[in-house]
């Protein structure tokens, strides 16, 4: 009786193994025929309008966003928050042209706690840059880089992983709106008559 309960196990344990391998090698058919692109972008780029918008009707400052990036600045990530522990917070993230995140950043709140909150604790680089006339400081940190306006009652933030080139570029498209329409002195923040950046800082730095 022992011998054929153990025969009936082994039986048992070996059709379980044969129909695992039956399923293994069925899913593995079925991926070949499925084609793959390798090449494909992973990142989905995002439409804002909508919630920019929003975020303009709501917020106590005028929201900012780019004009007249180019088609490689693909927009990844927006969100409006009305009260938060770093103020009205205003995000609008994307991909730079190299893959490099960059994102704009605004709040009302406590000007430093919002930087080091957004920049992942980046450090005043003691350097200012100048975008279209309006000057920006500079911060350099481990895992992201920033541009930084104070302006009264907004603080203004370009940062990620991306070069301070694209940062620039970044900062240089942006124009400002309140609710009703253009800032009352028509003039985008961060984009000056030229749009070219100039930097200001010790000789011979970078």
């Amino acid at each position: 009786m022992a011998s054929t309960e153990n025969k009936r196990g082994r039986q048992t344990a070996r059709d379980m193994v044969l129909s695992l391998l039956v399923i293994l090698l069925g899913a593995g058919f079925v991926y070949l025929l499925v084609p793959h692109d390798d090449s494909l972008d992973p990142v989905r780029p995002i439409s804002y309008d909508v919630e920019l918008v929003t975020a303009r009707r709501a917020a106590p400052y005028p929201v900012v966003a780019p004009a007249g990036l180019p088609d490689t600045w693909r927009a990844t990530s927006v969100s409006y928050k009305r009260q938060s522990d770093l103020g009205a917070v205003w995000h609008l993230g994307f991909m730079d042209p190299d893959d490099q995140y960059a994102a704009v950043e605004q709040s009302d709140g406590e000007p430093e706690k919002f930087v080091r909150g957004v920049t992942h604790g980046a450090e005043p680089a003691d350097r200012t840059q100048t975008v279209g006339g309006e000057e920006w400081e500079r911060y350099e940190g481990e895992k992201y880089d920033a541009l930084v306006r104070r302006e009264s009652g907004v603080t203004t933030v370009v940062t990620g992983t991306a070069s301070f080139e694209s940062l620039t570029r970044l900062a240089a498209s942006l124009e400002a709106e309140r609710a009703g329409g253009p800032e009352e002195s028509g003039a985008p923040a961060g984009a000056g008559e030229t749009g070219k950046p100039a930097e200001t800082g010790a000789p011979g730095e970078n």
